[in-house]
């Protein structure tokens, strides 16, 4: 994402982002949307598979845009918190 390899640019720091599951071809694959500031923080919002769902609402898109704004105005002591509440799941960057 830091190359600029994302699907949509949906506004509030909100990217689409699509994820092709193993032997499922593009048909297959998932769209992810995510919170994302560079070189600092990303959160995954919400995921749905293609051949389920053709997008969101405008109504979910404003919701995951508050909630993205929130997620990513964190401070690391707020973030510490919600991880270790267990609100918060964080995957590991390898």
């Amino acid at each position: 994402m830091e190359q600029g390899l994302v699907d949509a640019d949906l506004g509030g720091s909100v990217y689409k982002k699509r994820v092709p599951l193993p032997g499922k071809g593009k048909r297959g694959s998932v769209r992810t949307l995510l919170a994302f500031r560079m070189s600092d923080r990303a959160f995954c919002m919400f995921g749905f598979a293609k051949n389920r769902q053709a997008n969101i609402s405008p109504r979910e898109e404003r919701a995951i845009r508050l909630l993205a704004n929130e997620f990513l105005g964190y401070t690391e002591h707020a973030l510490k918190k919600a991880l270790d509440a267990g609100e918060l799941v964080e995957v590991p960057n390898e």
